[in-house]
C-alpha cells in the first residue's frame, strides 16, 4: 500500500540564459511539489530560487513528467531556521548641508534655528539644547514616491498604509554586471515579486557625492514596470539616480508603478550587504499632507549570518 498516496514530484529538463553571458542546463530534475500539477512559469521561479541563481534572463522548461513519488526533502531540510539575532542594515544616504541629490534642484540648507550658545539664556544655569532648521526640497537623499508625486489625484504621504512602506517581504534583484544601462523585464527572472518589495540592485550607489552619478544611470524599462506592476509588487526600490530613463520625458516606469498605488524608493545604498531573500524591508517617511515625495531612513532586517 502506498503510504505517500498524496505526494507528487515533478521530473523535467531546464536550460537558463543569464543576462551577462553564459547559461546553464539540468535534465532528468526531480523536485516535491505540493499540488497535482506545476505551471512551466511557476517551476522555473522555483529553480531560480531553490538554486539561488542572480541575474537570470530566459528560463525554458521542457519534458515535463509528473510523477507520483514520496517526498525526498524533510520538513525541517525545507523550514527556514529560526535565528534569535537580527541584523539590520541601513540602506539610506546621509542628507549633508549643500549636497546635490538630484541635478537642478537646490541643495539642503542645515543650520540652528536655536544654538546651544543662544539657548542657554532661557534655561536655567548648566542646560541648553539645539533645535536645528533644514530647508530642502523634497527629493533630496535616499527619499520615496507617492502617487501624488505623479498624479494629482494619488495618495499623498498622509494617505500611504503603513502595511506598504514598512516590514515588506522583499527581493534583491542583482543586475550589476548587466551589460547596458536598461534593465528589462527579463532582468527579474521567474522572481515572485506578489506582495514585495522588489530592490534592484546596480551598483550605482557606488559613485554618490561625485559627477559621475548624475550621468549614464541604470534604470528600469517600460516593460520591466509594467510585469511589476502586474505581477502585485508592492514597493519598488533602486539604488541609481532615477528608477526612469531621465532622457525620457514620459518616465513610464513611474507613470506605471505609481499609477498603480506602488511607492517607489530611489537613491537607495547598501544593497550589496543583503541576502537576495528572505528579508524585510522598511521606508517610512513623514506624515505630510499635500506632499509627494519625502527622505526616508530605509533599511532591511534579516536574520544574522543569511548572507
Amino acid at each position: 500500500m502506498n503510504r505517500f498516496p498524496s505526494q507528487k514530484r515533478v521530473q523535467f529538463d531546464f536550460e537558463i540564459e543569464f543576462l551577462n553571458g553564459g547559461g546553464l542546463q539540468g535534465q532528468g530534475f526531480r523536485l516535491d511539489i505540493d499540488d497535482d500539477d506545476i505551471t512551466d512559469d511557476a517551476l522555473g521561479a522555483y529553480v531560480v530560487r531553490d538554486l539561488r541563481l542572480l541575474m537570470v534572463g530566459r528560463v525554458s522548461i521542457s519534458h515535463k513528467t509528473i510523477l507520483a513519488e514520496p517526498h525526498k526533502r524533510s520538513v525541517a531540510a525545507t523550514t527556514a531556521p529560526t535565528l534569535a539575532s537580527e541584523r539590520h542594515v541601513d540602506l539610506s544616504h546621509t542628507i549633508e548641508d549643500g549636497m546635490i541629490t538630484y541635478k537642478g534642484l537646490p541643495a539642503p540648507l542645515i543650520c540652528d534655528h536655536l544654538s546651544r550658545a543662544d539657548s542657554r539664556k532661557l534655561y536655567a544655569e548648566g542646560t541648553e539644547f539645539q533645535i536645528g532648521k533644514i530647508t530642502m526640497v523634497s527629493n533630496t537623499g535616499t527619499y520615496l514616491d507617492s502617487p501624488f508625486h505623479r498624479f494629482a489625484d494619488g495618495e499623498d504621504l498622509s494617505g500611504l498604509r503603513l502595511d506598504v512602506l514598512a516590514g515588506l517581504d522583499a527581493l534583491v534583484v542583482r543586475v550589476t554586471g548587466m551589460a547596458g544601462r536598461a534593465i528589462p523585464r527579463d532582468a527579474l527572472g521567474a522572481l515572485d515579486v506578489r506582495g514585495r518589495a522588489v530592490l534592484v540592485h546596480t551598483g550605482w550607489a557606488s559613485h554618490w557625492r561625485t559627477d559621475q552619478y548624475f550621468e549614464g544611470h541604470p534604470f528600469l524599462t517600460a516593460d520591466a514596470a509594467e510585469y511589476l506592476q502586474a505581477s502585485g509588487a508592492a514597493l519598488v526600490g533602486i539604488d541609481s539616480y532615477n528608477i526612469d530613463d531621465t532622457g525620457d520625458g514620459r518616465r513610464p516606469v513611474h507613470t506605471a508603478l505609481l499609477g498603480a498605488g506602488i511607492p517607489i524608493v530611489e537613491h537607495l545604498r547598501g544593497l550589496e550587504q543583503l541576502p537576495v531573500s528572505g528579508l524585510r524591508f522598511s521606508a517610512v517617511p513623514p506624515k505630510v499632507r499635500g506632499m509627494g515625495t519625502f527622505p526616508v531612513r530605509a533599511f532591511a532586517t534579516f536574520p544574522g549570518g543569511n548572507l
